[in-house]
């Protein structure tokens, strides 16, 4: 205080004004420090949700399934053989498991590009497993999945004694185009129509019937 002057009005103006133009630059770096540190946050939370978002997905295609068969086909290698030995088109059944593997290759490409250190090595080892023709399970990548997310979200671990089942990938299923619902509606109102005519037809042939027997009875009286 000693260096403020307060013998005129001149002076004590400037000295105010010289105290507010401090007082603003010094609001304005703090202001402009807490804009800075907030679109970081903004940014790194959006980056966490995305890669748990990713990363969640993953697991529930890796993960989704806990009966039949847990581990995934690697059917792209056994076409050329069942080509060579079959002559007739493929089974439902196989056109279901190569749909399981893509949706599995998909995921393990997710966790290659956001997942941990031992996520992406876990990754990595069940795609090259898959590339050689090998089946293989997913279980092992899914606690490793799990758990990473626990952690994320701040859940309690689950606990070590607790009886989980082997999970494998979930079973996918078709999707059916517009055309066959049109083309299965429009064969279910045939098929209506059709039983109609017949149940007509029916009820005209039940009545000739009764009548061709009226007139027998009526012959024989």
């Amino acid at each position: 205080m000693r260096s403020l002057d307060f013998s005129s009005w001149h002076a004590l103006l400037s000295t105010v004004m010289g105290l507010v133009l401090i007082t603003l630059i010094m609001v304005g770096v703090r202001l402009f420090a807490m804009h800075t540190v907030q679109q970081r946050r903004e940014r790194e939370n959006r980056q966490i949700n995305e890669r748990l978002r990713t990363l969640i997905a993953a697991y529930k295609t890796l993960g989704g399934s806990f009966t039949g068969n847990l581990s995934v086909d690697p059917t792209h290698l056994g076409d050329l053989r069942r080509r060579q030995d079959e002559s007739t088109e493929a089974s439902p059944g196989s056109d279901r498991s190569r749909r399981m593997r893509d949706a599995v290759e998909a995921a393990l490409s997710d966790i290659i590009l956001l997942g941990t250190e031992e996520q992406v090595a876990l990754a990595a080892r069940v795609a090259q497993e898959l590339v050689q023709g090998r089946p293989v399970p997913t279980d092992e990548l899914v606690i490793s999945l799990r758990n990473f997310i626990r952690q994320v979200l701040d859940l309690e671990a689950v606990p070590a004694q607790l009886p989980i089942p082997r999970q494998g990938p979930a079973r996918t299923t078709a999707s059916r185009g517009k055309g066959e619902g049109g083309h299965r509606e429009e064969a279910g109102k045939g098929g209506r129509g059709g039983g109609m005519g017949g149940g007509a037809g029916g009820a005209g042939l039940g009545m000739g019937a009764g009548l061709a027997a009226g007139d027998h009875h009526e012959h024989e009286a």
